[in-house]
């Protein structure tokens, strides 16, 4: 993998930058749909590449582990195969399935035991058969096994944690290095920050991980609650001690204005479950503000859903029907929903990098959020 940046804002971190792997370019910032179960919920891998239009989508360690499960990930020649997906892929890999877990899980210095959410059957992941089932899996990216802290976290389980995930990087380093890759393509590693909202901690955690050399470094442990306001402090000491020159990912973050703020900051990669969840829920996000489909005042409204017309979607169907197919519980309004919603966070994130490249992404940025935080 290689990361070249592009462009630097002079009155912000945000940077524009371009990462290429043996599947293609990936031109930052950028957001990664989340594809958890080897699927991108309700939509088909067509509408994907041609409307969305994603450089790079997300799968999910711990439920590609439980099903398809990853002799058949294997038969199949690995992910991209299975899926019919051509394009860059990274793969979690499973702290946070197991961190929500919460009631059915047992973390020990070996790793963690689990009870499955399908069928009850108990498994364990460690450093090391994580990094294993990701070899398997075949994604391009993949990531250490971590343990991701709730919040809030008291400051001493905080510690004990961050310094377990450190001691579980060197296991998942080590490891990686034995296991041979499966596939004919090349995979990068991204070890993970914690420290949960603790500055100290996570200037710590940023240290150990920047030193461990890895091409591109994540951050984790946030969006799982905290205010937006610690988010970003955390974000901002975290991105002042990751190298520069590499890629900086996010996890799970977030809104759209938490992704341009975070953009600011210095962040490169995002992903999320919102657009696609909120989205079957009848919430749609636009440049002007979040709409309720399923409200009343929308059912004669006839214009189409979003007339800035960023996918076929938003100007094909009109408000009034799309809420029609809310009322009816049809299966399309959700797609349709899911559809607009991607599409305006990859537009976001392009029109985002324009405006780095073009010298005016602080403007534009506070421009963005302040019309974005509206309900219409």
């Amino acid at each position: 993998m290689k990361f070249e940046l592009k462009a630097k804002d002079t009155q912000s971190k945000a940077r524009a930058g371009k990462i290429t792997t043996d599947h293609g370019v990936i031109e930052t910032p950028i957001f990664m749909p989340v594809g958890t179960v080897a699927t991108v919920k309700g939509v088909h891998q067509r509408e994907l590449k041609d409307d969305i239009n994603p450089d790079i989508i997300l799968g999910n360690t711990y439920h590609l582990y439980l099903r398809p499960q990853t002799h058949i990930l294997e038969k199949a020649g690995g992910l991209h195969k299975f899926m019919n997906w051509d394009r860059n892929i990274l793969t979690d890999s499973g702290g946070y399935q197991v961190y929500s877990l919460s009631a059915n899980r047992k973390i020990k210095e070996e790793g963690v035991k689990f009870k499955s959410h399908i069928d009850g059957s108990y498994h364990t992941f460690t450093p090391e058969n994580v990094m294993e089932i990701q070899r398997t899996i075949g994604a391009d990216i993949i990531m250490a096994f971590d343990e991701c802290t709730p919040y809030p976290c008291d400051y001493n389980y905080a510690k004990r944690s961050m310094h377990m995930t450190h001691r579980w990087l060197d296991r998942c380093i080590n490891h990686l290095e034995k296991t041979p890759l499966k596939y004919d393509y090349n995979q990068a590693f991204f070890p993970i920050v914690q420290g949960s909202t603790y500055k100290d901690l996570r200037k710590q955690s940023a240290e150990y991980i920047a030193n461990s050399g890895a091409v591109g470094n994540a951050i984790g442990g946030l969006s799982v609650g905290e205010p937006a306001e610690e988010m970003y402090a955390m974000t901002e000491v975290v991105c002042a001690i990751l190298p520069e020159e590499k890629p900086r990912y996010l996890m799970g973050v977030g809104t759209p204005i938490n992704i341009l703020e975070n953009i600011a900051l210095g962040v490169d990669m995002f992903d999320c479950v919102m657009p696609t969840r909120n989205a079957r829920n009848g919430m749609l996000f636009t440049a002007h503000g979040s709409i309720n489909i399923k409200n009343l005042k929308w059912a004669d409204d006839f214009s189409p859903i979003d007339d800035m017309g960023i996918t076929f979607v938003d100007t094909e169907y009109s408000k009034a029907y799309l809420r029609h197919l809310f009322t009816v519980n049809e299966l399309l309004g959700k797609q349709i929903a899911t559809i607009h919603n991607l599409g305006f966070y990859l537009w976001l994130v392009r029109e985002a990098r324009k405006h780095i490249l073009a010298g005016d992404f602080k403007t534009w940025k506070d421009t963005m959020v302040k019309q974005m935080d509206n309900r219409l």
